[in-house]
This record gives structure tokens, sequence and C-alpha cells, in this order.
């Protein structure tokens, strides 16, 4: 993996009217065309997306729309796209033609993204070169022709000074041992394991160990005793797959702190005690009712999927009757979560913090409990007291 993984990213999303300068001004930054510009209205369909470096930030990827004023065939199903976008953005950029008098669109913009708690800025496009007037937003504005590439400097600045640090991923292995520290990794190279390659949270957490300059050394679960037997001393932590809590568990001493993949992803993409108060849910239910599975990406499905296998055969086993599931993927919500008694969801490591904390916040509105797959499986195993995050 030689680039920064896209949920690790500053999200910064173009939003306007059609034919605001969106495309241009994404163009203009990225310095090469990503979005096709035109005069047709409607020309953005689908978000497009372009990772790049915007320096002293970092990683960034810019994210282009359709405009939420889009009156055609399929407008609507556009328009749902660009709202979805709004879920993951760190900051928005409303682009406003300096033609525009009646600002109420605008505005209507503004209302759905401060209710999706993003971090705003506007940019007045100068099409015909001149100056423009600021609209009265109270949110920080910038006037600049977004076909000029010698006002990407300024453009570059603005973003800068407003991209804020919410965006951040937080360290989650800081807390738990100190720099120098002997940690192992168990990580099942099953079926579900990807050919040739491991899973992101895996390279993630063993960047970060890294990076703290601890000592790393990854086993399979049938490895862990010959390397407890071949080590000087016991491992200061050990994180394995959530699918194999109880027989890590079983097999190093009680004196190891142990935790999990997915539950340090949980704090690090979202509010980890959110989940740890959605997993008490589990308690309160009962045969017969209706459990959601969310999956942040989609997959092909092997034997012995996590989502559609594991998980229902554990919940099953835990409340002792049948339970209704919904298996559902993306980085949306199906319409009727408010039907659900549970979401269980997975470490998301393929969406970003802003994602997923959105997905708590719609959840908690609609006062269903969420909790991340790997705390279902340490509370139905009766292991949250051993686990530590």
């Amino acid at each position: 993996m030689l680039d920064t993984p896209r949920a690790n990213r500053l999200h910064i999303a173009f939003f306007g009217r059609t034919n605001s300068g969106k495309s241009t001004l994404l163009n203009q930054l990225a310095g090469q065309q990503i979005s096709v510009v035109s005069e047709v209205s409607g020309t953005t369909t689908d978000p497009v997306y372009k990772s790049m470096e915007l320096l002293p930030i970092g990683p960034v990827v810019l994210i282009d729309t359709a405009g939420l004023d889009d009156s055609s065939q399929l407008g609507g199903l556009r328009t749902e796209k660009t709202l979805e976008v709004m879920r993951k953005t760190d900051l928005a950029v409303l682009v406003v033609s300096s033609g525009t008098e009646d600002f109420s669109r605008e505005e209507e913009y503004l209302r759905l993204l401060k209710e999706n708690s993003v971090r705003t800025v506007c940019v007045v496009n100068r099409f015909d070169g001149g100056e423009a007037s600021l609209p009265p937003f109270d949110i920080p504005c910038l006037a600049l022709d977004a076909r000029d590439p010698a006002e990407m400097g300024a453009f570059k600045k603005f973003l800068i000074q407003n991209a804020g640090t919410d965006f951040e991923v937080p360290p989650v292995t800081a807390h738990l041992v100190e720099e120098g520290a002997l940690v192992m990794l168990v990580m099942p190279q099953d079926i579900q394991a990807p050919k040739g390659r491991l899973i992101l949270p895996q390279v993630q957490m063993t960047r970060e160990l890294l990076d703290r300059r601890c000592r790393v050394i990854s086993v399979v679960p049938d490895g862990i005793a010959p390397m407890l037997e071949a080590l000087n001393r016991l491992p200061d932590l050990v994180i394995t797959d959530s699918q194999v809590f109880k027989l890590v568990n079983e097999r190093i001493p009680k004196e190891v702190p142990l935790t999990s993949f997915s539950v340090l992803m949980s704090e690090m993409k979202g509010d980890i005690q959110s989940f740890l108060d959605g997993a008490k849910a589990l308690r309160s239910l009962r045969p017969g009712d209706r459990v959601l599975i969310m999956e942040a990406c989609t997959h092909h499905a092997l034997e012995g999927d996590i989502a559609r296998q594991k998980l229902p055969k554990l919940l099953e086993k835990f409340l002792g009757g049948p339970v209704e599931f919904t298996v559902f993927s993306g980085p949306g919500f199906p319409e009727n979560i408010r039907d659900y008694k549970l979401i269980l969801h997975c470490g998301g490591c393929m969406i970003n913090r802003k994602n997923m904390l959105s997905k708590l916040s719609e959840a908690q509105q609609y006062g269903v409990p969420v909790t991340n797959f790997g705390i279902a499986i340490a509370y139905m195993n009766g292991m949250m007291d051993r686990i530590c995050w």
C-alpha cells in the first residue's frame, strides 16, 4: 500500500448550484481535468473523487458533486448522492456564482451542511473576471475566478486556514503501550483474508506501532504458543482479529492486555463510548427482534463471512432463538433504520471518521443503539472485563 488510504484523508467537497463553477475550481486545484466541465446543466452526475497532497495539510481527497438544484430526470438520484457526500465531508466549499442575487438555494445548502456538522467556507466565482460582492453568510468567504490558475495560491491558503484539525485520525495505541513495547498481532490467514495482502486495520496498527518504535510480532492463532515459548518475556499487548477473540483469550496469559483491531478502529473512527453503550442493548434483545448488520465496504462474501454467518450465529446462540437480520453495505443507512432494535457496525476502516460520526448521530436521532463488531463479540463471550481500549 503506497498511498494514504482515502479513509485517512481530509475530505474536501465542492457544493453549489449546477454550473456555478464547482468542477472548474476542483480541476484548477488538482492541476488536471478530473471533472468534465460543460455549459450543459447537470454535467456532473455521480460524485467524482480525486486524491492528492495539499501541503502543509497533507493527503486530501477532493469531491465534486452534482448541483442540488438539478431538475433533470435523474436529478433526484443525483441529489441523494450529493447529500450522502455531506455525511463524509470534513471541509465543504460552497461555490456561488458572482451573478447570484437570490441566495435561498445556498442558504438551504448551508442548513444541510450545518445539520451534518460540516465545517464550511464559501467561494464566489467571478465568471466575468471583475469584482464580486461577498454573500451575507456567517462563514469565511473568498472571491476568485475559478478559471484563473494564478488565483489557486490564494485559494489553497484559504483552504489551509479553514481546514481545522477535526479530521485528523487520533492514535489508538498510545495510551495502551509505551514506546519500545513488545506487541503481538494475531491475524488469521483463512479464506476470508485477502490473497497476498493484509487488511487495512492490520496495516494501520502495524504502522502506528512501528512509528512509536514498538517491536511488532505477527502470528496466526496456531502460532501463539510457539511464539510465547520463543520469547524471553511476555508481550506488553496482544491485538487480535475479533473473530478469534475467545480462542486468543484462552491461549495468552491473563496478565497480558488484550484487544482487537475492530475495537481499536471503533475509537479511531468513531465514539467508542457510544459503541460500548450500544453493546448493553444486546442484553435486552429478544428472539424475533430485527438487527441491522452494517459494513462500510462491499465485498464478495465467502464461506464463514463474519457479517452474514458468524455474527448472526453467535447472536442467536447468545439470545437462545432466531433473530431477523438485515445486512447492509455502503457509507449510508437503509431508509428504515428506526425499525431495528440494534445496529452492529464493522470497524469502518474504509470510511473516514466524519462519516462514522454522522452515522452514530443519525442512529441516535432514531433512538437505535449502535455497537461495533469487535465489542459485540467480546460482550457476547463475556470478555468485556478482559479487553482494553
